[in-house]
């Protein structure tokens, strides 16, 4: 194994550790301070639940990421990171998202609110330098005006945040994508040879081990389970965002020129990124606010298709590893254009499939 590799994979178990420490003790503090996720009609579960878990997220991450670092760097004998504008901004924004989630999670935020923080910690990002300044051929579009990649660039961030939150709807799910996610991201870093970003990811996968067992097989009569919360899903959605942005930029200083770069990044989030544009869509043509909470997001149709939350959960792990395997094999045949077409009418056919057994029962 090489060095950064060693090192990423230190980062990982660093962050589960911290995990199965601090998760309990989040539990414990939740249920002496009555911080529950209370049931109702909107929602699947039908216990008490502390909601905090995803305030351990970014410390836990944090602290091994600044470990292997601090090691990686008296390895190799050279500093692996330098402080830049765009580093600043990020770290303020993400501290923004983070600490709204946590507001919301404790003594709750109005949507609108949370809407407007993200649409400003966004902002911050392009400012210092980094957006998305080339489509590489999607819909005919190559390079872009620094002021379109800059709104363009604030759209990804608040959509793709908003799209982790919402799907935060069944034990397991937003955690799941979001791993899915980061080991996509993890493989397109790693072939680049940008060690640094392969140890942040692989600090925010290893806290995701310790939370998903407790989410999953957590035992809600004996306080052993928890909700990530909106400190958790914001946070999450936000990062992947940027991980999204970075690698989708093209920067020579940084890395090559790659045409596939927008396409992988956009495949890793397909199925949250769909069922929010499906969701929105369907909300718009009922005339209800967009703001409003419904039952109609992918885990809720294959349930009302008959499946329980743990089916649910799997038949969405595999549509998303199936759209990840499926466009990265096309990739060097088809144009991007074209796969997100594709993407498109298989995702429709799909929910159409499930319509009919949502009838049928």
């Amino acid at each position: 194994m090489s060095e950064p590799l060693f090192f990423a994979l230190a980062a990982f178990v660093v962050s589960c550790v911290c995990g199965f420490v601090f998760i309990p003790l989040i539990m414990n503090f939740c249920q002496k301070n009555n911080l529950y996720d209370i049931p109702n009609r909107r929602k699947e579960h039908h216990n008490l639940v502390p909601r905090l878990g995803g305030i351990c997220f970014l410390p836990s991450s944090l602290l091994a990421f600044i470990i292997a670092l601090a090691v990686f760097d008296q390895v190799t004998g050279k500093e692996q990171i330098t402080i830049g504008v765009w580093t600043c901004m990020f770290c303020i924004s993400l501290l923004l998202i983070y600490g709204v989630g946590l507001v919301d999670d404790i003594v709750e935020v109005s949507p609108r609110t949370k809407f407007i923080i993200q649409i400003v910690a966004a902002s911050l990002i392009p400012l210092s330098g980094l957006y998305i300044n080339n489509l590489y051929g999607f819909l005919g579009i190559h390079e872009l005006p620094f002021w379109v990649g800059v709104l363009l660039t604030v759209f990804v961030f608040v959509f793709i945040d908003n799209a982790i939150n919402l799907i935060d709807g069944i034990d397991g799910l937003a955690g799941s994508l979001s791993l899915i996610a980061f080991a996509g991201f993890l493989y397109c870093f790693a072939k680049e040879g940008l060690w640094v970003y392969c140890i942040m990811i692989s600090g925010l996968m290893g806290v995701l081990v310790p939370y998903l067992y407790f989410n999953i097989w957590g035992k809600p009569e004996k306080n052993r389970k928890i909700f990530m919360g909106d400190s958790g899903s914001l946070s999450l959605g936000f990062i992947l965002a940027f991980l999204l942005v970075k690698y989708s930029m093209d920067n020579p200083n940084v890395m090559p020129y790659r045409k596939d770069c927008l396409l992988l990044s956009y495949t890793l989030l397909v199925v949250p990124v769909f069922d929010v544009v499906r969701v929105i869509l369907k909300r718009v043509r009922l005339g209800k606010p967009l703001f409003t909470a419904d039952k109609n997001h992918i885990h809720h149709k294959l349930m009302r298709a008959g499946l329980s939350q743990r089916g649910a959960l799997n038949v969405i792990i595999l549509l998303a590893l199936f759209f990840i395997v499926f466009n990265y094999f096309l990739a060097d045949y088809i144009r991007i254009t074209y796969i997100a077409l594709i993407d498109i009418v298989l995702y429709t056919i799909f929910h159409l499939a499930v319509n009919r057994f949502i009838k049928v029962s």
